[in-house]
């Protein structure tokens, strides 16, 4: 294919070693490498180094972090430099997730309880419905990808295209609709439903903002428009629409009645097994409910928790992969692991995880043995599903070392703005609170943040209090704060309204803080995960975008892993020295806006309010403006969320007014 469907949008040019990066990771790409390393240091610009390979190699491609606030981070960053393509968001939906439980020594079940957030489970379908038809997809997921989805085949089969002209008649368009799970609604018109007022169908797909409006004249399809399916403002008319089905859990008439048959199967062996082991109780409990779902599945060809007939939907055989969102990718799409040494062994512990609560379920009669097949994959299957994959981090753990080899290794140590690793001391503990006091004040008299991290909640929270009585800004942050005021404290410290934050583990992957030019880290000689290694490196990180920043280690010995950190930190600034001095680069602070709420995730059309009032146009913009802050919420998107609710204030009190 000549022409390119990726056009990567930007004012600037690989700089640094940024241009080695791309051809060395490229041409490994192309020459078929299945494992290959992208080792950057904090600031470096990986998320530009893995844009330019995307627009060279022209590959849909995944993106895999490993939690949603990572996620939502470089799906904006994507959506900047692909504006024009396919950039789609794939995590959890859950606002809320009890997953079925039994507990046997109390004798108590939970049944399964989920709140869906509806804005997610939009992206969700944009992303399955993106890969199915174009090339030109990005899809940033979380761990959330290697779970069940769905039955690919099914969901692209059942999928149909309306064109204006053709002879449709609306009764089977309604039934077609009924059998993809659209539900039918009079008002509280939502995603996944349609209505019908007199011989205008208005269907609202799943996967985006946009209904299509349909107008027939007896049984032809006169008029195909296209609205906004908040404020019915039309966007024009189209030759034709595609329908895809409202649920990913959805399958055929004919696979559902041989899916039954083979439920029914199962259940009558499974019976008479726990019958003969004289567990009555549980096979009563397990005829009981099974049947009810059986019932579901015969009226409506889906029931809540139809995930857990999966082997029969999907006419599979025992221990199959479930199908997830991989299946949806070409064969040839490349993967992207950011943060690959928390995101691979995140991977690696999702299916025991899974194994013990479901294998209880069933020796107590709530589920029969095939449920077992509702799961994530092993990793071993999700290796075998990813067939090219880049590791993205600046500490790879043991797996990408043992997988690419060193000359599978593509560094990426050189920062475009010139910015070094920061300075690292090491002092001793006596008296260190009255030291740090010091270097605080040193560095507030500068314009300056701090960062100080403790290895416990309680010393967090002491340390905090503390210096708010000498008369610090200051606040603690760990994971008993709630996401709000989490969102919060991260923004008033790059506005300046509070100067400290003294935290624990929150402080290593996902921030992005220019204005902190001080880390001090207590402890650091402490054994454990806090201060391993590769865990002192990402809090060392977080002083390199700040052209003062330096780092100040309080310890009485030195570790292992201080000395690895040290000498690895050491390592890298020598080299960024070195460049700046051969290209004569003065290193530059970070400039980072506190506020962008550019663009929304979904990456929908802009509201038109033209034709309302001034009243009905702010009601409306609080409405889409409290929906998008309570994703950004859900996915500690912390600078965003805050702005929103800036906005949403400051509405209010004009609405007010009004």
């Amino acid at each position: 294919m000549s022409e390119k469907l990726f056009h990567l949008v930007s004012e600037f040019e690989p700089t640094g070693d940024q241009p080695q990066a791309i051809t060395q990771l490229g041409k490994g790409l192309q020459n078929g490498l299945r494992h290959q390393t992208l080792l950057g240091a904090t600031g470096t610009g990986k998320t530009f180094t893995m844009a330019q390979i995307i627009n060279n190699l022209q590959r849909p491609t995944l993106i895999l972090a490993h939690n949603k606030t990572l996620a939502a981070q470089l799906c904006s960053e994507f959506q900047q430099f692909f504006p024009d393509n396919a950039v789609s968001y794939f995590v959890s939906y859950y606002d809320y997730y009890q997953p079925e439980a039994y507990m046997p020594r109390t004798d108590t079940f939970i049944e399964k309880e989920a709140t869906i957030n509806e804005e997610i489970a939009k992206f969700r379908h944009a992303a399955t419905v993106n890969l199915l038809t174009r090339r030109d997809c990005i899809i940033v997921s979380s761990v959330s990808c290697i779970y069940g989805l769905g039955d690919v085949d099914d969901y692209r089969k059942l999928a149909f295209t309306i064109k204006r002209g053709e002879s449709f008649p609306r009764k089977k368009l309604l039934e077609k609709l009924v059998e993809l799970q659209y539900q039918r609604v009079k008002s509280d018109f939502t995603r996944g439903s349609f209505e019908v007022l007199g011989d205008v169908v208005t269907i609202f797909p799943p996967s985006g903002d946009i209904a299509f409006q349909l107008e027939f004249w007896g049984d032809e399809l006169d008029k195909i428009t296209e609205i906004d399916a908040f404020t019915s403002e039309s966007f024009g008319e189209r030759d034709e629409c595609f329908i895809f089905p409202a649920k990913h859990n959805v399958t055929s008439p004919e696979k559902v009645a041989r899916a039954i048959v083979g439920i029914e199967e199962e259940l009558n062996e499974r019976l008479a097994e726990l019958r003969s082991l004289g567990k009555n109780l549980e096979a009563h409990r397990l005829q009981q409910r099974t049947n009810f779902d059986l019932e579901m599945l015969r009226e409506t060809g889906y029931t809540n928790g139809v995930e857990n007939y999966t082997r029969y939907l999907s006419l599979s055989k025992p221990g199959t992969p479930p199908t997830t969102l991989l299946d949806y990718f070409p064969k040839d799409f490349m993967c992207f692991v950011d943060e690959s040494h928390i995101s691979i062994p995140q991977i690696g512990g999702m299916f025991n995880g899974n194994l013990s609560r479901k294998k209880t379920l069933i020796d107590y009669g709530f589920r029969l043995p095939s449920a077992m097949d509702n799961r994530p994959l092993k990793f071993e299957e999700f290796e075998e599903k990813i067939t090219q994959a880049v590791y993205v981090s600046a500490t790879p753990g043991k797996y990408e070392y043992a997988n690419c080899g060193k000359e599978n290794i593509a560094e990426q140590i050189i920062r475009p703005t010139g910015l070094l690793d920061p300075q690292i001391e090491i002092r001793g503990t006596e008296h260190h609170i009255d030291d740090l006091m010091k270097e605080v004040q040193d560095t507030l008299k500068k314009k300056n943040r701090v960062l100080i991290t403790t290895v416990t909640k309680k010393s967090a929270e002491d340390l905090a209090e503390y210096l708010i009585e000498s008369g610090v800004k200051a606040k603690y942050l760990h994971s008993e704060i709630e996401t709000l005021e989490r969102i919060e404290i991260l923004t008033e410290l790059r506005r300046g309204t509070i100067d400290v934050v003294v935290g624990i583990n929150l402080l290593r992957e996902g921030l992005d803080l220019p204005e902190v030019a001080l880390i001090a880290i207590l402890d650091a000689d402490k054994q454990g995960f806090l201060r391993s290694r590769d865990a002192l490196l990402q809090i060392i990180g977080r002083a390199a975008r700040n052209s003062e920043g330096r780092v100040i280690m309080y310890a009485d010995k030195m570790t292992d892993a201080m000395e690895q950190a040290i000498g690895e930190t050491n390592r890298r600034r020598t080299m960024q020295e070195e460049y700046n001095k051969k290209h004569n680069i003065t290193p530059t602070t970070i400039i980072k806006k506190i506020t962008d709420i550019s663009k929304d995730l979904s990456g929908g059309k802009p509201r038109n309010f033209d034709k309302l009032t001034k009243r009905e146009q702010v009601g409306q913009m609080l409405v889409e403006l409290e929906a998008e802050m309570d994703i950004c919420t859900q996915n500690l998107d912390f600078e965003r969320a805050a702005a929103l609710r800036d906005q949403i204030e400051e509405l209010e009190t004009k609405l007010r007014k009004m």
